[in-house]
């Protein structure tokens, strides 16, 4: 392994350029297609973490050593990285800063931005999280190299689709004029009857909270990641129904999934299973009369979901959706209630490809009145017929 020194000034060290020897074995290196990592910070473990993973990089010590280093690839037509990894030790503020200063590189604007917590405390966890702009905070020590080579891949795909959407989202308003006055209708429409709901069933959401911690050990919410419009990433909000640490035995109950795992058929494979023996019964009562949603009234007072909508997908989900034919769901706003809700929620029989269509035919005809009507049906589809 090479490693050599690059400097501004011969006193001022400002980047190290790493390169691995020519005999890494091919099939990993051509896993890795030569992408570049980028890394800011001190911690030489994470260094040598990313010397194992990567085939080339760069690392800078601090943000002003970086935005040298950036600026002089970019006039200098170098490739330009495939991830940027802050260390999480590096002041909030100056990571806002070189987030804004990539965001303005064109060619880097799509590229992950990651934070490495390794060593973290809590509070300095909740701390980041807070930062929106991040789209992973992971720590590096726990991430082989096929591991956090899946997890850049799909930062990628979700990247790249959000670019598009926001392109497509600013043609559509422009050309049209009816953008812009249909967003704001439905974003004001949202407001109101978030904010109504939430205080008229404030007492609700205090006697199901208690209820929750009566019956078993663990947080009252559960909060996950969830992808919405244009692929964008937020904290999603719901009633725990499940009995702490369900998320890690989804494969061992991947046999009674509900949606077909075919792969003869093309699709993308969902996960829900039919009377889960995961959740409480306090879970089950909240799921069967859907007021375990009621938290997500928070995501649409927030901005990060719609009343109406296709629903906000898991990442894992999320990223078996970034081909062309599907993205189209994700022109959509992220709602609690939608079509696909309307029409065959709580139906066990309900495929792949029937989930999509309904998502795609919203996607390319929502509008106010539609959405209206959608909320006018949504009463009788609460009460479902399976727990899944």
């Amino acid at each position: 392994m090479e490693l050599t020194f690059t400097a501004k000034e011969k006193t001022k060290k400002t980047y190290r350029h790493y390169s691995i020897s020519s005999k890494v074995a091919t099939s990993e290196v051509a896993d890795k297609k030569k992408t570049d990592f980028f890394y800011i910070g001190r911690k030489t473990s994470s260094i040598d973490t990313l010397i194992k993973s990567f085939e080339t990089g760069y690392a800078a010590e601090s943000v002003e050593n970086a935005k040298f280093i950036l600026s002089r690839l970019t006039s200098q037509n170098n490739s330009v990285p495939g991830v940027f990894i802050v260390d999480a030790s590096i002041d909030r503020r100056e990571i806002a800063d070189i987030f804004h200063f990539v965001s303005n590189i064109t060619d880097m604007a799509g590229t992950p931005f990651i934070i490495d917590a390794a060593h973290t405390t809590a509070t300095e966890l909740d701390g980041l999280r807070k930062l929106e702009f991040v789209d992973e905070i992971l720590f590096l020590n726990d991430y082989n190299s096929q591991k956090l080579f899946s997890k850049i891949n799909f930062l990628k795909k979700i990247k790249q689709k959000a670019s598009v959407a926001q392109v497509k989202n600013s043609i559509e308003t422009s050309v049209s004029g009816l953008g812009g006055s249909r967003s704001v209708i439905k974003r004001s429409f949202d407001i109101t009857i978030s904010s109504l709901l939430l205080l008229v069933s404030s007492p609700i959401l205090i006697l199901i909270a208690i209820a929750i911690k009566l019956e078993s050990r663990g947080p009252v919410f559960y909060i996950a990641k969830r992808a919405g419009r244009g692929y964008r990433i937020f904290d999603f909000y719901k009633f725990r129904t499940m009995h702490t640490g369900a998320d890690g035995k989804r494969q061992e109950f991947m046999h009674m999934n509900q949606y077909s795992s075919d792969a003869s058929s093309g699709a993308p494979v969902f996960f829900k299973v039919n009377n889960d023996p995961r959740i409480t019964k306090v879970g089950l009562f909240l799921r069967k009369t859907s007021l375990d949603e009621l938290p997500q009234f928070l995501n649409v007072l927030k901005g990060d979901m719609s009343m109406v909508g296709n629903r906000p997908l898991p990442l894992y989900e999320a990223a078996a959706l970034t081909t062309d034919e599907w993205a189209m769901r994700f022109m959509a706003p992220a709602g609690i209630t939608g079509l696909w809700q309307i029409k065959k929620r709580g139906q066990d029989e309900m495929s792949v490809e029937e989930r999509l269509t309904l998502d795609l035919d919203y996607a390319a005809k929502y509008n106010f009145m539609y959405d209206l009507w959608i909320m006018a049906n949504t009463p009788s589809a609460l009460i479902q017929k399976t727990n899944a």
